[in-house]
């Protein structure tokens, strides 16, 4: 009697109906980020009846979160994002499975994560994250439901439904330098309104309704509710298998140093930071034994770095390092790691340092 006075509205449409209602129990969701896209995602899913919501997010809620990760109370602020949102779907509704997973995806746990679920939704603000998603979905062959915000403007698009076009195919250059809410700014209403187009494509996905946004991308702007749709077609690239996957994931990750970890090293003469950032990318970090090299320029200028010196390098948030890393690699370079998060993440704790 619960169950049927608990979804009669959306059972009576006849698009979904009884049978509709039973693919939402049997379905199983993994959601990335319990930010703020995530705060517009999860209640909405778990209203609806999504029998199994898995949430991962290693953050803890900030002050600042509250504005648009509308789920949290001023109370919770220092609590896991992860276990909160848990607790948010249980009181919300109990007939939903909910497994919160507080730590960090990476290539290590992503395959035992994206196994037990059908769909993955990436709620999250981290480029690199995204590609992460992207390939693990592509080896294990899960669609994966994209958000991105920027500002006043969101995006939205599903990739790798039923074979079809990947984030790849929309974004092949991992070059990418887009800021995060932190650097470029958000208001909530923006994710709120992404969050709630991207748990749209995760029910007509498990209903087998409507057009799902496979090989076409949603723009939207808050600020003059304009929104355009744009088609992309699937480009050739490389199939991604585990092997290939653990390449390229699992052997870098164990080449990845926090700067945390390697601030005693900041002054030691025969340690080298190589910033592979343009020369006009902000912020700005000045150490002692540093040198900058854009990471186009790399190879022609690889004459500038000393092999027997230990190089740690950074990028803006981590993804350019990494593939300098490897073309360091080829080169003979052994003694390099990339540090993790970037120059974001090092500006940090440069604050109140005199270096």
């Amino acid at each position: 009697m619960e169950t049927s006075n608990r979804y009669n509205r959306q059972i009576i449409l006849p698009e979904i109906g009884e049978d509709g209602q039973y693919k939402l129990l049997n379905a199983k969701v993994l959601v990335i980020g319990a930010g703020g896209l995530g705060a517009a995602i999860l209640p909405y899913l778990a209203a609806a009846g999504v029998g199994e919501i898995g949430i991962v997010d290693d953050d803890v809620i900030e002050l600042s979160n509250l504005h648009r990760q509308v789920i949290y109370k001023s109370s919770a602020v220092g609590k896991s994002k992860a276990k909160e949102a848990e607790l948010m779907i249980s009181e919300l509704n109990p007939q939903v499975k909910v497994k919160a997973f507080s730590e960090k995806l990476s290539g290590k746990n992503v395959f035992n994560l994206f196994e037990k679920y059908d769909i993955i939704v990436d709620a999250t603000d981290n480029i690199s994250i995204k590609y992460l998603i992207n390939d693990a979905c592509l080896a294990l062959n899960k669609p994966m439901v994209y958000g991105s915000i920027f500002r006043f403007q969101g995006q939205v698009s599903v990739f790798n439904y039923q074979n079809g076009p990947t984030y790849r195919c929309l974004y092949p250059d991992e070059n990418n330098n887009a800021l995060n809410c932190e650097d470029a700014g958000v208001i909530g209403i923006s994710v709120g309104i992404i969050g709630m187009f991207q748990a749209n494509e995760v029910l007509k996905m498990i209903l087998g309704i409507g057009e799902v946004l496979s090989g076409k991308i949603l723009v939207y702007n808050i600020l003059n509710n304009e929104q355009q749709k744009y088609d992309f077609e699937k480009s050739d690239f490389q199939i991604i298998t585990r092997e290939v996957f653990d390449e390229k994931y699992n052997k870098l990750e164990t080449e990845e140093v926090s700067f945390e970890s390697v601030l005693n090293e900041i002054k030691d003469d025969s340690v080298l930071f190589l910033d592979v950032r343009n020369t006009d990318e902000s912020p700005k970090i000045n150490l002692k034994n540093q040198i900058q090299i854009p990471l186009m320029n790399l190879e022609n200028e690889i004459e500038k770095l000393d092999k027997n010196q230990t190089i740690y390098i950074f990028c803006q948030s981590g993804i350019r390092s990494k593939i300098a890393v490897e073309l360091l690699q080829k080169h003979q370079f052994k003694n390099i790691k990339s540090i993790a998060g970037g120059a974001l993440a090092m500006k940090q704790l440069l604050i109140g340092e005199k270096i």
